[in-house]
């Protein structure tokens, strides 16, 4: 039975020791602090856990953590991030006899755009060598997948179940809440803008800001589901200037300070050669999230 995807979905950071290895206490400890938040699914290997440095067999390990601490609470998503079919494939073989609800999977992300029909025989042969459920992680700005090629995939391929939608403005997310098949999950990935996502009909979001901060993102999401527009609207208006804040050519480290500040140690060392948060970039974001954290739940 394919789980249903919905709600806050945070992307788990991955944390590292000095020397670059996974530390997995942390991992299992950073697992719970987020689960104690209430959220409605966890992903693993995606772009703010560092999907893109991680090995086969330190995917299926974190994987393996994953679904141990979650223990059939949430669905788990797991992230590949690959640059082919066959890397895609054998990421996915090393995943084998674990219950993930879906696979997160981008396009292939090095400097060419192959075409849209290369794209949709590349997600058609994934879901047809693997089996697993598949979401779409349109995140790619050079080989952004159009509404109508997602809307194809959505419709042809019975295994994708959704797409997280990151890149694009909130119009293309919006064109996809409206066109998508029933029963398939739209997942917004415009951090910033979450509200009103939520409000045009998007299922959830799985993205990084739910990381950050996921007892607000969570507290965001019930409000909108209860109507309660008043306080939506409040969190909101702390949420945008804080993610505004949150430099892209570093997040993942900048998501491992807040998670510190809240009491989650993670710590702060991405794998090299991304740089961990700065002293300027600390002193700007703090006071944005404890702003944000008052509507922590």
């Amino acid at each position: 039975m394919t789980a249903e995807l919905k709600g806050i979905i945070p992307a788990l950071v991955t944390p590292f020791d000095a020397g670059g290895e996974i530390d997995e206490k942390l991992f299992r400890s950073h697992t719970r602090f987020i689960l104690d938040k209430k959220v409605h699914g966890v992903c693993l290997g995606g772009s703010t856990g560092e999907g893109f440095t991680l090995d086969p067999q330190e995917l299926r390990r974190l994987t393996e953590i994953t679904l141990d601490e979650v223990n059939g609470s949430v669905p788990v998503v797991a992230g590949i991030i690959a640059n082919s079919t066959r890397e895609v494939i054998q990421r996915a073989t090393a995943l084998k006899g674990l219950e993930v609800a879906a696979l997160q999977v981008t396009p292939t992300f090095y400097v060419f755009d192959y075409g849209e029909e290369a794209m949709f025989q590349y997600f058609k042969r994934i879901w047809e060598e693997t089996g697993v459920p598949l979401v779409i992680y349109n995140v790619i700005p050079w080989n952004l997948l159009s509404a109508d090629l997602v809307i194809r995939l959505l419709e042809e391929i019975p295994g994708i179940i959704g797409i997280k939608q990151s890149q694009g403005n909130i119009s293309r997310a919006a064109e996809l809440v409206i066109r998508a098949p029933k029963g398939k999950a739209i997942l917004a990935a415009i951090d910033d803008l979450l509200y009103p996502c939520f409000m045009m009909g998007a299922q959830g979001t799985l993205a990084a800001s739910p990381t950050a901060a996921p007892g607000p993102c969570v507290r965001l999401w019930d409000a909108v589901q209860a109507g309660d527009h008043a306080l939506a609207l409040k969190i909101h208006d702390r949420l945008v200037p804080f993610w505004h804040l949150m430099g892209h050519e570093n997040l993942p480290a900048l998501v491992k300070y807040c998670l510190e500040i809240q009491g989650c140690p993670v710590g702060l060392l991405p794998r090299h050669p991304m740089p961990e948060a700065s002293e300027a970039q600390k002193a700007k974001i703090r006071p944005a999230l404890e702003a944000l954290l008052e509507f922590d739940n």
